[in-house]
């Protein structure tokens, strides 16, 4: 291991404790081929032409695809034990996630909830949240596709359905760029609908998080 990103340890990072002592990198040529890497696992961010530069340099970049189901998931995980020759490795955490996803199943019932954010996105159809929502049994109270803003009009004005907030623990931390989180519109439907609080960090990133996130939010349902 050559180096993390310079968000290994932030708030939002599910594996913060294990970035600990481990060198930061930044995203760029000269940080990259300064020590040497003989691969690059990459998501997003980074100079647009970093991927071509390093490849031409004979570094091999595995790029993440952005998974929108469990299945994206697991893809993404074979990807990437099959390059590091992790193979074992991988299965066994997909069998770790699969467990979870067993665990959560059904636990809500079809109950209809909405995801919000601070910043008062929500997400629909076709991202791993939908997925997050439907693998604890809730029906997703968001019809359209990919992420959207929710109306604080409809919120005031109508009754939300069961709300599942995501990244309120890291709210404070975020400054202005949560700021419709500071709404008192906001601020109220969150006090008063929400029936769980996801971390950030189990949601940061498409990866087997997300089943932990699935997995706590089958604990918060109600119990016949």
């Amino acid at each position: 291991m050559v180096g993390l990103s310079t968000r290994a340890d932030d708030a939002d990072s599910r594996l913060r404790a294990l970035a600990e002592g481990l060198p930061k990198r930044r995203v760029d040529l000269e940080s990259a081929l300064a020590v040497r890497p003989q691969v690059v696992i990459r998501y997003w961010g980074g100079e647009p032409r970093l991927t071509r530069a390093l490849e031409t340099r004979g570094v091999r970049v595995v790029t993440l695809e952005d998974a929108r189901d469990f299945a994206g998931v697991r893809a993404n995980v074979r990807h990437v034990a099959a390059v590091l020759d992790r193979r074992a490795a991988g299965e066994a955490l997909i069998a770790r996630m699969d467990a979870r996803l067993r665990r959560a199943a059904g636990a809500w019932a079809g109950a209809r909830a909405l995801y919000l954010t601070p910043g008062g996105a929500t997400a629909g159809p076709g991202t791993l949240i939908d997925a997050v929502l439907r693998a604890a049994g809730m029906t997703n109270a968001e019809m359209r596709p990919g992420f959207q803003t929710v109306s604080l009009e409809g919120l005031a004005l109508n009754r939300p359905p069961a709300l599942v907030l995501g990244f309120f623990d890291t709210f404070q931390l975020a400054g202005d760029s949560w700021g419709l989180g500071r709404h008192r519109i906001l601020r109220t439907a969150a006090r008063e609908h929400a029936v769980a609080s996801l971390p950030g960090a189990l949601l940061g990133c498409p990866d087997w998080s997300a089943a932990e996130a699935a997995e706590l939010l089958a604990s918060r349902a109600p119990r016949s």
